[in-house]
C-alpha cells in the first residue's frame, strides 16, 4: 500500500451514499470495511477487491456488533483511518402526528448509533494521533422542513455533536467533516423513511403537502450519489478538510437562506439581546 492508501469503515452500505462511497473508495485503491445489517446485500461490492474489502454485519443500534466490527477491521487492516457514519433513516410526520416509538427508533440509528461508532473508533485514532470522522448529516441538519421535523432534530443533534467533537480532537490529529446533502437519488424518501398513518387535516397545506412532494420526488432528485462520493473522498484527502461539506445546489442555496435569516433576526434584536446583560458597572 502506498502512503496515500487508507482504511475506511463505512456504515450503511446496502444502498445510497454508503454503497456508492464504498465503490468509489475501493476504486481509488483504499482498504474498506463495508458494513450493513444484511451482509448479503453488500457482498457484491467486495468482488474483485477481496484483498482490500472486508464485509461485516453491522447494526449501529447494537453495541456488541459495533465493537466487533471495529475490532475485526482493526485486526484485519491494522487500524481505521476514516470512519463514515452513513447509516440513517427518515420519518414523515408532523410533530403532532408523530409516533413516539418511531421517533425514538430514528434517534437510536441517526444519533445514538452514530455516537457509539465514534466512541468505538476514537481510542485507536487517538493512539495513532490521526484519523478522520465523516458524519453524513443533511441540509436538514441546518434548516428545517414541515413533515420531517423530528428527522431534522436528529440531524441537528449530529451537527452539534460533530462541531463540538471537532474542537476536542483537533489537537490529537483527528479531523471531523459533516456532509450536508440536499436531494440525492438514494431512495431515502421512498425506502428508508417511514410515514405516520396519522394525518391531521389542519396540517394538510404544510405537513401533508410536503409529504406528497418528497415522496413524488423520490428517484428524480437532482443529486448524483456517485458524484457525492467523489466529493467526500476529495474532502478527506485534502489537508485542510472542511468541517461542513454542502452537497447539491439546493443545499448551497438553502444554507445561505438560513444564514440570511439568522443575520436578520440577530441584527433586528441586537440591542435587546445585548441589553439582557448586567450593565458594565454592575457586572
Amino acid at each position: 500500500m502506498s502512503p496515500k492508501n487508507k482504511t475506511w469503515l463505512i456504515t450503511g452500505c446496502s444502498t445510497g451514499f454508503g454503497r456508492e462511497l464504498a465503490k468509489a473508495v475501493l476504486a481509488e485503491g483504499h482498504q474498506v470495511a463495508i458494513t450493513a445489517r444484511d451482509p448479503k446485500q453488500i457482498e457484491s461490492l467486495a468482488q474483485g477487491y477481496e484483498d482490500r474489502a472486508l464485509v461485516l454485519t453491522l447494526d449501529v443500534t447494537l453495541s456488541e456488533q459495533i465493537a466487533e466490527a471495529v475490532r475485526k477491521t482493526e485486526k484485519h487492516f491494522g487500524g481505521i483511518d476514516v470512519l463514515v457514519n452513513n447509516a440513517g433513516i427518515g420519518y414523515f410526520a408532523g410533530v403532532e402526528e408523530s409516533e413516539e416509538p418511531e421517533i425514538r427508533r430514528m434517534f437510536e440509528i441517526n444519533f445514538f448509533g452514530l455516537a457509539a461508532m465514534i466512541h468505538a473508533v476514537l481510542p485507536g485514532m487517538r493512539a495513532r494521533r490521526s484519523g478522520h470522522i465523516v458524519n453524513i448529516s443533511s441540509i436538514g441538519g441546518l434548516t428545517t422542513f414541515p413533515s420531517v421535523v423530528y428527522y431534522n432534530a436528529s440531524k441537528f443533534a449530529v451537527e452539534g455533536l460533530s462541531e463540538g467533537l471537532a474542537k476536542e480532537v483537533a489537537p490529537l490529529g483527528i479531523r471531523v467533516t459533516l456532509v450536508e446533502p440536499s436531494g440525492f437519488r438514494t431512495d431515502w424518501a421512498g425506502r428508508s423513511a417511514k410515514e405516520s398513518p396519522i394525518e391531521i387535516e389542519d396540517y394538510a397545506e404544510t405537513v401533508g403537502e410536503f409529504r406528497r412532494t418528497m415522496r413524488q420526488a423520490s428517484g428524480n432528485q437532482p443529486g448524483d450519489p456517485a458524484r457525492a462520493a467523489d466529493a467526500i473522498i476529495r474532502a478527506v484527502e485534502v489537508e485542510d478538510s472542511p468541517l461542513h461539506l454542502l452537497l447539491g445546489n439546493d443545499a448551497v442555496q438553502l444554507a445561505h437562506e438560513k444564514l440570511d435569516s439568522l443575520r436578520r433576526d440577530f441584527k433586528a434584536w441586537e440591542e435587546i439581546s445585548i441589553g439582557a446583560d448586567f450593565p458594565n458597572d454592575e457586572a
